[in-house]
């Protein structure tokens, strides 16, 4: 365990990377590509997809774990479950995941939440980093890899049913989904006006908002963009409540400004835990079309949701789009909720019939 520091005197840098990584920095980068069974080249990709740093030959920078980590990644590829274009992929994927989960979670155990962890550390705030970090990272290890597991069993289950569709048709066809954002409102401005610690705090709680409801009903949070928030629902009525109830929550917050949120349906092409496609298009540029607080959908959501309990589409007057040529939008609303809100009055905009 590490010494521990003098009054006043904030923690060796060192040993705190030593305790976090869970084993003494011992190797150099040649003794890790020797150890491992791996060329020097191969190491340099692994780590520039991982995120981490170079460092020079010679200097004493790995762990055990890192040869470890990159034992078991040459072992996926001997053993035929990935190639090399597939493991860097892969490694990408889990680099960028844990780059910003690290930096959340070093944000809020150090009690600064709009802290830049690359600026000089607070003293205290590294302290507190290491006193949790001694006691508890037995604790908080088991879950990521329980979270990552739910997920994985959850992604996995999508799979196989998506592919257990898609036998009865075409085995290329992309699956069909609802794709929705929701866009916070004058977030351009507000960025100008408030502070950096007032507008981060603004940002989690309507990220932690709408998360919360994606997960509830169902759907899944594929990213959240600082002022935006894309999801997803494999069933077009999950698309549609989730639409409705971030609009509403969001309503219901003081301290966020409303949102207008699109919602299409459609084929997507799913990518490295993202979604491309003109589905995910026309759902941006239905966003840009919905006024505060409520909700727009395309043609193809506004069929499937016709007739089904809970919901009421008023249609809109047929417009071109960039990209996408001439649409035909719709207003979602909860039935029983009165008149359509009126579309945006700015030229060019869509208007109720």
């Amino acid at each position: 365990m590490p010494a521990e520091p003098g009054p006043g005197a904030p923690p060796d840098p060192k040993e705190i990377e030593e305790l976090l990584l869970g084993g003494k920095l011992r190797h150099t980068r040649v003794d890790v590509v020797q150890r491992a069974g791996v060329t020097r080249e191969f190491s340099s990709r692994v780590w520039r997809a991982f995120g981490y740093p170079s460092m020079p030959d010679a200097e004493v920078a790995y762990t055990d774990d890192d040869v470890a980590a990159l034992y078991r990644i040459r072992r996926l590829m001997d053993d035929g479950v990935l190639d090399e274009d597939g493991v860097i992929r892969l490694v990408r994927a889990f680099g960028q995941t844990m780059t910003r989960l690290a930096e959340w979670q070093v944000n809020l155990l150090s009690g600064t939440p709009g802290a830049d962890s690359q600026e000089t550390p607070d003293p205290e705030a590294a302290r507190t980093i290491q006193k949790i970090a001694e006691k508890h990272m037995g604790e908080f290890e088991p879950l990521v890899v329980h979270a990552w597991r739910r997920q994985l069993a959850a992604a996995g289950t999508r799979a196989i049913a998506a592919s257990a569709t898609r036998e009865a048709g075409s085995a290329a066809a992309r699956p069909r989904i609802a794709v929705g954002f929701a866009d916070m409102v004058s977030f351009t401005q507000m960025s100008r006006d408030l502070e950096e610690l007032e507008l981060a705090r603004l940002v989690e709680r309507f990220e932690e908002t709408a998360s919360d409801i994606v997960a509830s009903c169902g759907g899944r949070l594929v990213k959240t963009l600082g002022d935006e928030v894309l999801f997803c629902a494999d069933s077009p009525a999950v698309g549609g409540e989730i639409a409705l109830s971030i609009a509403s929550a969001i309503k219901d917050e003081t301290e966020v400004p409303d949102v207008r949120v699109g919602v299409a349906h459609g084929p997507v092409l799913p990518l490295m835990g993202d979604l491309f496609g003109t589905t995910v298009n026309l759902a941006a540029r239905l966003t840009s079309l919905a006024r505060p607080g409520s909700v727009v959908i395309d043609e193809e959501l506004a069929g499937r949701l016709e007739g089904e309990p809970g919901f009421a589409i008023t249609r809109l007057v047929r417009r071109p789009v960039r990209g996408l040529g001439i649409i035909q939008p719709y207003v979602l609303r909860r039935a029983g909720a009165g008149t359509a809100p009126p579309a945006p009055s700015e030229p060019g905009s869509a208007e109720a019939t």
